[in-house]
């Protein structure tokens, strides 16, 4: 018999490398890996790796880790951008060091997800709402080093104030 902590190991692994969108799905997955357990038992599992739900460029949700950097999905610019044109991103205002970004009703935390780990040198971090991320720049990064940033991450044609 496999372990707790293997499974939790396990699950994840899958939900880092797999767009999971229902317990069934992880259950199945899980199962292929030799797992054997109830819904229950994944339920408080997930709730134990602090698991979440985050939208996708498809507008579906799948699961998600915490800010954990061993399990992070990889993500690069490219991703961000496509990202950005399929969930709602409206617009962006900088003022000082700090920024807000609007998107559509349910898309800023995917977003903020995204944007925190990025790896944009020039953000220190994000706080999202339900259509509404406030963004924080480091000390030191010009107004034009982050606009550098997000205008590679924001898809063209949209206008930063």
């Amino acid at each position: 018999m496999k372990t707790k902590n293997s499974r939790l190991e396990a699950l994840r692994l899958i939900i880092a490398s797999k767009q999971m969108g229902s317990q069934e799905e992880l259950l199945h997955a899980l199962q292929e890996e030799g797992f054997v357990l109830t819904q229950a038992t994944l339920s408080r599992d997930l709730k134990q790796l602090k698991v979440a739900k985050a939208a996708t460029m498809g507008g579906s949700y799948v699961y998600v880790l915490p800010n954990e950097p061993m399990y992070k999905r990889v993500t690069s610019q490219e991703t961000i951008r496509e990202m950005m044109s399929a969930t709602g991103y409206i617009s962006l205002q900088v003022s000082g060091n700090m920024a807000v970004i609007r998107t559509r009703p349910g898309y800023a935390s995917s977003l903020a997800w995204h944007i925190d780990n990025s790896g944009m040198d020039t953000i220190l971090g994000t706080i999202a709402g339900d259509d509404t991320i406030f963004m924080v720049m480091r000390e030191g990064a010009t107004r034009q080093d982050v606009m550098d940033e997000l205008n590679y991450s924001i898809p063209s044609g949209n206008t930063i104030v």
